[in-house]
Formats: structure tokens, sequence, C-alpha cells
């Protein structure tokens, strides 16, 4: 392993032996508007208490100019990752002086310059282990400390951290620094490093505050870059904000413990958003310089709870090691829904997580790598990747499921006893059940033991019986496995089994069955017996627990031909969720999955939905039909899709869905090109439809795939929107040119160290997979096994874990190319291994859905 991987192992030598008292950390960012100067100024002071003689400090890819210990200079011996410090036990006062570089992957300190007014900004990206890319510590979660934060910046700029601003002033420059502003911020309760948080530039800034109940106040801000200030909905924000600050003050019974609560939005960010206490950062992209659908600002109101949620689960109340990652993610993914439709606007918020985010977790618990949601972490790098699908909406989706079990009432006082126990300390998997065990008077070591800590969903089917329009049997036959070894679990579920009937067109909810699974093989449920014969039978209706669904034969032909008819939104959720799992193992062909997606998914009315099934309907054209079918199903498709984009309500959310299919399947569907061109030359103008940058940029590239636009239309089209976003889109439709001189060079930009930032690695990487240019990229990913070590050497794990996933050649050959690689290199970093694994497993699942579908 590597010494910029940090192990378990290694921190707990650490955790028995250190207690840091403090930091005193300040970042030297006056040279910054310099883009020809790469690194930033750093001088750090660390308090600790100590029983060694001696430690490692983690400092990544920086330069160390001097190490004092205790008043005395130390030879410094630094690898580019870490370097030693001998210490006397008890207490000692190490000071480190050195420079950090400025990223360009959205790790550390990113620096980002505005292509449209030319200013930069800064800010820090630390989880799980990249505050050591700006200064010097212990990168571990359980060693929290006290954090002195102070920052020089050039004048007139914005400067934020965790706590307020509380000294400072003007400061001149020398031969090698410019003048600027000295910015001293407040001492932060106990917080670990990666929670720590700076930005810096010339922010765009709203204010507002929140008052709770009983007289508790909240500075609240809202930040963004001045070029998107036109279009910052920043009441909109702080309108969910007071929201959720309201809803938790009353439920987590521990007052706000960070003082301010500012919110940045920030340009080429790698996450949704980051809950850096007191100063969240979330990505730009929930500011919409284009008209955007409910769906979308139900998502941007998730997101901002989520990471509300993170103040109480994460920040004030830490796991040790990163094995316990989902006692803040999988927490604060249930209350972002959770509290969407407790205290929001968004009351259907659970429609989307049904639909979307459940699908991740089924995606990712099907893999080989899959593993509990309480994971063995035992690498910062497998940290990494464990902000997944399992970690994030199974963990949400079980704790629904506990919720179910146990009722809302006992989980939040089990919460709250939880944060009074653990407050501004680290927790494990065991105090958090013993909270809830004793608010709850349940032992749930076996609930946890076959929740938490196995892996792979089980599957629910229904068998029924029927005589004379009457029920005369109906059970679930349940699935059980752990997918590490295939042993039977028998996972007890508390769901709901709906009964629907077709009602003068209307598929409506005739039974409502509460059902408690123990765990066997099947479950009769005699309270059915005797109802009258549903034509639909929807196990986990309400989606209270976390299974895949399969239908039974009659209710496969009901949703056939009435699915867009079930009069409720998250039962609708959870029928397309059902087909999909089905199309993707290879039971619905995929052509089947088309058909009824034109015959219903037309007609749906909630955005999110809609969004989801068309996504879709793209998989099922681009990888599930064989190649020589998927021209001939896509042209009835886009066309279908054209008819209702023309008849579509006005300004409606489904006018926009719509829009941006048509411009997905421009990419492979010729004859939808005039069409696109009469949408951008004005020619035909659809009433309500609104030509934002972003669906304008979107036509493009289906242009520049068809070769309809070359260069010179693209850049008449910057010159329209020169904004990052613009940049962006320009170089994916430049990637997108159906020609194999044109992948060549992308794949050789891709593969130049430092050559592009993250978002510009995600645009060429996206332009090179265009759908239907696979044979003309096939030549220059030829070297794409060859290469990976390399790929994992030469660039930062974010980037290198893009273009590895990124790139991966889905077809038989990429499998077998995978497996010979696997095979050949037993000395590969684990992360990349399982990196290599999943792409594998992947393109297997392609090849049988493919085979099925021939």
């Amino acid at each position: 392993m590597s010494t910029g991987n940090i192990s378990r192992a290694e921190a707990r030598v650490r955790s028995t032996g250190i207690t840091v008292e403090s930091y005193h950390s300040t970042i030297d960012v006056r040279r910054a508007t310099d883009q020809s100067h790469d690194t930033f100024g750093v001088h750090c002071v660390i308090v600790l208490d100590t029983s060694l003689d001696s430690t490692t400090l983690d400092f990544l890819d920086a330069i160390v100019h001097r190490v004092v210990v205790n008043g005395e200079v130390q030879a410094v011996d630094y690898d580019g990752a870490r370097f030693p410090v001998q210490l006397t036990p008890g207490r000692n006062v190490v000071e480190v002086s050195a420079a950090g570089r400025y990223s360009r992957s959205g790790q550390g300190l990113h620096r980002f310059l505005d292509p449209v007014d030319k200013q930069t900004y800064l800010y820090t990206q630390y989880e799980p282990a990249d505050a050591r890319r700006v200064f010097p510590n212990f990168e571990q979660p359980d060693l929290k400390a006290v954090h002195h934060i102070t920052v020089l910046a050039p004048e007139g700029w914005q400067v934020r951290s965790n706590q307020p601003r509380v000294a400072g002033g003007p400061i001149k420059g020398d031969d090698d620094q410019f003048d600027g502003v000295r910015h001293a911020f407040g001492p932060t309760p106990p917080l670990s490093t990666y929670l720590t948080c700076i930005i810096a530039g010339p922010w765009h800034e709203q204010t507002s505050s929140w008052t709770s109940d009983d007289g508790l106040g909240v500075p609240l801000g809202a930040l963004c870059r001045q070029s998107l200030a036109p279009h910052f909905d920043a009441e909109k924000i702080f309108e969910v904000t007071r929201q959720g600050m309201d809803f938790y003050h009353r439920a987590f019974g521990f007052p706000y413990p960070w003082g301010k609560y500012d919110q940045v939005f920030v340009p080429e960010y790698n996450l949704g958003a980051m809950e850096n206490p007191g100063l969240v950062t979330f990505t730009e992209a929930y500011i919409h310089r284009s008209a955007a659908t409910r769906a979308q600002y139900q998502g941007r109101a998730n997101t901002i709870l989520h990471e509300m949620a993170h103040m109480w689960f994460g920040d004030l109340v830490t796991p040790q090691w990163w094995d316990d990652l989902w006692l803040k993610e999988s927490f604060a993914e249930f209350m972002g829904a959770h509290v969407s439709v407790q205290a929001t606007e968004f009351t259907d918020a659970w429609v989307a997580f049904a639909g979307r985010r459940k699908a991740w977790a089924y995606a990712q618990d099907q893999l080989p790598t899959t593993h509990p949601i309480v994971a063995d972490i035992a690498d910062v790098e497998a940290a990494k990747q464990n902000f997944d699908g399992i970690t994030y909406a199974k963990g949400a989706a079980v704790l629904k499921q506990l919720v179910a079990h146990v009722g809302v009432d006992v989980f939040f006082a089990g919460a709250r006893a939880y944060f009074q126990q653990h407050a501004f300390s680290s927790a494990t998997l065991a105090d958090l059940l013993a909270s809830l065990q004793e608010a709850s008077g349940r032992d749930l070591d076996e609930w946890a033991a076959c929740w938490l800590q196995t892996a792979g969903p089980d599957t629910l089917t229904p068998v029924i019986e029927t005589a004379d329009g009457r029920i005369t049997r109906l059970a679930i036959r349940q699935e059980s496995l752990d997918a590490r070894d295939g042993t039977v679990v028998g996972r007890p579920h508390t769901l709901v089994v709906g009964l629907y009937r077709v009602v003068d067109g209307t598929l409506r909810r005739t039974g409502r069955l509460e059902v408690d699974l123990a765990g066997g093989p099947s479950t009769d449920l005699p309270q059915a017996v005797g109802l009258a014969s549903p034509d639909l039978v929807l196990v986990n209706d309400e989606d209270l627990t976390y299974a895949k669904v399969v239908l039974d034969p009659a209710s496969l032909e009901t949703v056939r031909a009435h699915l867009s008819g079930v009069d409720d939104a998250l039962a609708r959720a959870l029928v397309w969720a059902a087909l999909w799992n089905m199309t993707r193992d290879a039971v619905l062909p995929a052509r089947d999955y088309l058909a009824i997606a034109m015959d219903h998914a037309l007609v749906e009315t909630d955005a999110a939905t809609l969004t989801d099934v068309l996504a879709r309907v793209d998989s099922c054209l681009n990888l599930y039909l064989p190649p020589e079918a998927r021209e001939e199903a896509a042209g009835p498709v886009a066309g279908r899709i054209w008819q209702e984009l023309v008849a579509a309500r006005p300004g409606s959310d489904a006018q926009v869905v719509l829009a941006r299919s048509i411009a997905r399947l421009g990419l492979r569907v010729d004859i939808l090109s005039p069409r696109i061109t009469t949408l951008l030359d004005g020619s035909l103008v659809l009433d309500g439809l609104e030509l934002g940058p972003e669906l304008r940029w979107m036509f493009a590239r289906a242009l520049t795939a068809q070769q309809i636009w070359g260069m010179a239309e693209l850049d008449e089209e910057l010159r329209r929107d020169p904004s990052a976003d613009g940049v962006t889109a320009r170089l994916e439709a430049l990637a997108s040119r159906p020609s194999a001189e044109v992948k060549a060079q992308v794949w050789q930009d891709l593969h130049t160290p430092d050559a592009l930032s993250n978002d510009h690695v995600d645009a060429l990487v996206s332009g090179f997979g265009t759908p239907g240019q696979e044979e003309l990229a096939a030549p220059a990913a030829g070297g794409y096994f060859e290469g990976l070590t390399e790929v994992w050497q030469q660039h930062s794990i974010e980037i290198a874990q893009r273009l590895v996933g990124g790139l991966f050649p889905k077809t038989a050959d990429g499998r077998e190319g995978a497996q010979r690689w696997l095979d050949q290199t037993d000395d590969a970093p684990a992360a990349l291994r399982r990196m290599v694994v999943e792409g594998a497993d992947d393109a297997a699942r392609i090849q049988r859905v493919l085979a099925f579908n021939s």
C-alpha cells in the first residue's frame, strides 16, 4: 500500500496514542489570482498529547519547508504523502511551514477561473481524506480537535470558514506576496479534519436568519459566483432552510450547535453537497439557468435537508472510522426525504426516492463487490468508493423499514439520546443500537445483524390463487440470501401489500394488507382469503421496505394495459421500478419495456418518474437491445416522443422532460436532426418551451454527433453562452463528433495528467461514449486495460475513478479483457481492482440481457 493511502490499522495506532487538542492553520491565498502560481502558503501549529515517541503527519502532494517540535527544528523526511515527527510523551507543539497545491480535481483547495468575468474562486472539499492536501494533520475522523483557521486573501474577497470571522485586517505584501486581508475565524467545537472548510473569492452573498420558537437565532447566508447571481433564487433556498431548521430543532432536541449556517454553491463540484458544519457546500448545478422541473427543485430541497441533518448525524456525532460511514449518510439520506414530506411543499419526495435512489441501491447491491451497510473499510481509498448506493440509498431504505418496525416516535427518541450521549465525539453501530434499544424497549441486535451486516437485496414474489372471482390463497415467496456467500439470511419485513382492481379505467387500490414477514421462504396471508380477485398485486406498496419485487403474470398483464391508470404516484413508481428490475434481470424483454413506456410513461404526471423512465428507455436502446435492432426501435420511439413534445402542455414539466429526451435520442436518431434544427433556429416555436442554455447545448451536441453542426456553429453557440457550463458543453459536443481521429485525440487528452479539470474530464468521457459511435471509439480504447495501472498512479483518485469507470468497454471483449487483467495483476490497488470487477460484472449483465433479447 502506498503511503498516500491511510489504513484503518494505522489510524487505530494513532488513536490509542494521540489526543489532538487543536490545530492553528493559516492558509495564504493572496496570489491565487495569478493562474501561473500553483501553490499557496501553509503554516500549521498542532497541539497534542501523546504516549508515543514518534508518529507521522499526513500531508499530500505538498512542499514541506520546515518542521519544529517543541521549539526544536527537525529534519524533513517527506515522501509526498506524509512525514515523521519525533515526539516527547506528554504535551507537544508541532509547527509546520509548507506550501500546498491548488486543485483542478475538486479535491483539497480547488481553484476556478470564471470564463465570463475572469474572477477567481476557491473552495475546499475534504471528505473522506483530502484535508491533508491543504494542511498537515492526522487524517482520520476520530481524532477530533478545535480548529483555529486563518486565511490571508486578496482585498475585496469574501472569505468564509466553519465559524464566524472574529479578527483580521489589511496586511502588506513583500517581494513574494501581494497585499491582502487577514481573516481570522473563531475556534470551532471539536471537529474531524475532513469537516473543516474555507471558501474565498468575490462571491455574491444574500443573507437571512432563522429563529426557533424558544428564541435560538441562527444567521443564514447563501452564496454563489457573481456571474450566476441573476439566476440565484436564494429566497427559495432560505425557505427550505428555515423549514428544515424548524423540524430538526423540534425532532432532535439538541440546539443547532454551529452558530451560523452558510450555504455556498460552488463550481466544478464532485458531489451534490458536503456537510461542513456552518459552511455547507453545494454543486452550483442546483442554480438553474434554464427551465427546471418541480422534481429538480424537490431534489435540491432534499439535498438541503440531507446536509442539514448532517449537522447532527455526522458533524455533532461522527463515525469513529469509515466502517460506520452509514451512521451519517444513511440517516441523512432518510431525513432528506422524510423532512421534505413532513415540513415542505414536496410531500411526494418518497416517489423520487422509490424510483431513482433505490434503483441505484439495487444495482450496486447486485454487484460482486456488494457489501453490508456496515462495511469493512480497510483504508481511505476503500472509503472513497463506499460513498455508494448501499451506504446512501439502501441504508436510507432500511432505516425507513426500521421506522415502520419500531415507530417514528421511538426512532426520534433514540436519535435524541444518541446526540446527548455522544455530542462532539465519535460513535459506532453499537452506540446507536444502544440508544434505539433503550427507546424502543426491543432487542434490535438480530434485526441489525440481518439488515446491516449482510449484503444483497431480498426478492419478493406474490403467489396468488383464485376461484369464482375470489382469492383462495395469497402468499409471498421470499428469497433472502447474503449475496457474498449465498447463505440464507431470512430478513424480516414489515410491509404493505396493495390489491388493485380496474374501476372505470382507473387502477384503484381496493385492499390494503399489513404484513410482517418473519424471513421464511414463503408466508401465507390468510387475511386475503375471500377478498375479490385483484387485477394487480403490489408487494411493498407504500415502499416501507427494501426488496426487489417481481410482478406475477396476471399483474404484469394488467400493468401492460393499465399502468398509467394507477391513481397513486408512489404506486406507479414502484411498478416502474419492478418492471426495470425485471428488464435488467433478463426476465422482461427490453422491447416490452419500451412498449409499456410508450403506452404509459408519456402521460405520466410525476416529473421524476417520467425522467427516470425515459432514461431507462435510453438504456434499452443503447445497451439492452441487440445492435442490429437498435436503430429499428429508436426511430419509432423518437417519433412518438416528438409527437408528445409537440402536444405537451405549454410550460409544463412534461414539456421540459420530453425535450431533453429528444436531445438525447438525437445523438443516434438522424431523423430528429431537421426537427431539432428548426427549434434552434426559431423556425419552429413550441409555445411554453424555454430554449435556455442547458437545452440548447443538448440540442447542439445532438446536431454535432449527426455532423449537422461543426466547429463554427459550436463557437457561435459559445459566444451566446460563454459561461463555465457553456465551455464544458462545447467540449462534450466536440468529443461527440463521429470520427475515429476525434476519439483518438479525446483519449489522449483524457490520459494526459493534470490537463483537465474534473468537469472537463466528465465532458470528454461522455462525448467519447456517444451512443452509436462504439465502432469509431474502439480503436482508441483498445489499450484500456494495458494503461489502467498507469492511470491510477498518474491521476488523483477522483479523476482516476472517472477514467476507469467512464471508459470501461462494456462489451464481451471488455469482460474477457477485465478477467485477464485481474488474473495478471494481483498486486494492483484494491480500489482499482474493485472498479474493474464492477465493470466486468456490468459488461456481463449487458451480455446476458442482450442474449435474452436476441
